[in-house]
């Protein structure tokens, strides 16, 4: 009776972590989304762009 109330409580939670790792999936894909966009975003390329060129500045 132990072994069967102990194999119910163990398979219990076997999605558990299923879904632990999808919600984990779904922020990190969010992360990312807002990521690119502030990356992708005119002044973050318009910085990037100037340090580049300041340092091919120094080089040369």
């Amino acid at each position: 009776m132990l072994a069967r109330r102990w194999a119910e409580v163990r398979t219990g939670e076997e999605g558990m972590s299923t879904a632990e790792y999808a919600v984990g999936t779904v922020a990190a894909c969010a992360f990312a989304a807002v990521l690119y966009q502030v990356v992708t975003g005119g002044s973050v390329v318009g910085a990037l762009g100037d340090l580049v060129e300041s340092a091919l500045a120094t080089l040369s």
